[in-house]
């Protein structure tokens, strides 16, 4: 079971034509800021996205996320890659 950074629906886009959230559905907040990669989404359709900015809004903070190419399973083997010993 995959465990998201930010809960959204990944096919709903605004007038940007990027997806977006709320921050305050994110599970730490701290974590979402302008370049981070996160999962967003939900356990049944989870997706890699980097953030691509923050709006304040009346309603709420507003986190812009684009989708990355690639599901995370192709992530986590790049990682393991990248920090497996020489």
């Amino acid at each position: 079971m995959v465990s998201v950074d930010i809960a959204c629906d990944l096919n709903d886009e605004d007038e940007t034509g990027y997806v977006w959230a709320f921050l305050d559905e994110a599970r730490d907040p701290s974590l979402i800021e302008p370049g981070a990669i996160v999962v967003a989404g939900d356990a049944d359709a989870p997706a890699v996205t980097q953030v691509v900015d923050m709006v304040e809004k009346p309603s709420g903070t507003v986190v812009h996320l684009r989708i990355l190419p690639g599901s995370i399973d192709d992530y986590r083997q790049l990682v393991a890659r990248a920090t497996a010993p020489a």
